[in-house]
């Protein structure tokens, strides 16, 4: 990736539905130039795809919490993508190091529903010993995908 790469990412970053032509200009390149890098950019893994990002709050979903999940012996990754996988309420999911196994982002309408995913996601992978839940007060920072650029040299 080159400087006018990154450039081209960080205008989709800032307006993902922005035309050829006006990233163009942004970067200094034609449209069918700025084409053929997108293209490449996708065709590389950089860019893995494009989408509408929701506000979960203006869609009934206002309670937010990160879950720690904790597991007696060992469980696979595989394992807990194909648990969390069939519960609608986790939006973002990862193993970690320290004492959870994973840690999970779910979302839900109001504290109830949210005890509800609780209890399935508990349900869902083999050997949960406990949970450890904090509920967002309020977010903080929010980069939707955006990196900080590389330091070169």
């Amino acid at each position: 990736m080159d400087t006018i790469d990154r450039r081209i990412v960080e205008a989709l970053l800032d307006d993902g539905r922005a035309s050829l032509a006006v990233v163009g200009e942004r970067v200094g390149l034609s449209a069918p130039a700025v084409k053929r890098r997108i293209d490449r950019l996708v065709a590389d893994g950089v860019v893995r795809g494009f989408t509408a990002v929701l506000d979960p709050q203006h869609l009934g979903w206002g309670t937010e919490a990160y879950v720690e999940l904790h597991c007696q012996g060992t469980i696979g990754p595989d394992e807990l993508r194909e648990a969390f996988a069939s519960i609608p309420e986790v939006q973002d999911a990862a193993t970690v190091t320290g004492q959870a196994d994973a840690i999970v982002r779910l979302v839900a309408r109001d504290v109830q529903h949210l005890e509800d995913a609780l209890e399935r996601l508990r349900n869902a992978a083999r050997n949960v010993e406990r949970t450890e839940t904090a509920i967002v007060l309020s977010r903080l920072v929010e980069r939707g995908g955006a990196l900080p650029a590389p330091r070169l040299g």
